[in-house]
């Protein structure tokens, strides 16, 4: 796994509104949903809550690989790629459920293992 950089760790913690998390299906046409319940881990590695999850969930269980766009206060984007890991229970799971709203399900916690970064059109990693 790719440690994030400084610059783009700083602006996920000023990031503004839902990230837009986007997976392909085996037919290769891209999914894209607004998340809202997403947090950091303490390793640097974006988890993303699976709160109502459907096409997402089916790519994932494909192995399909993700991205996860971002936008700061300023109008500055980043994008996060990378391989996805899909967690039920464990560790990962259990940091979901800390910050998860309890309205909503939590049924899975989906990590995102950086392995490019980009800002705007420019690749950081």
């Amino acid at each position: 796994m790719i440690q994030l950089p400084q610059e783009v760790l700083e602006a996920w913690e000023n990031k503004e509104g839902p990230v837009v998390l986007t997976t392909v299906g085996d037919d290769c046409m891209p999914n894209s949903v607004y998340a809202t319940c997403t947090r950091l881990s303490d390793d640097g590695r974006i988890v993303v809550a699976d709160n109502y999850f459907s096409k997402t969930y089916e790519n994932i269980s494909h192995g399909s690989p993700g991205t996860v766009l971002f936008i700061t206060p300023k109008g500055k984007s980043y994008q996060v790629k990378g391989d996805i890991a899909y967690y039920t229970e464990g560790e990962f799971f259990d940091f979901m459920k800390s910050w998860n709203p309890k309205e909503h399900p939590g049924k899975g916690a989906v990590v995102i293992n950086t392995r490019e970064v980009y800002s705007g059109k420019v690749r950081m990693l």
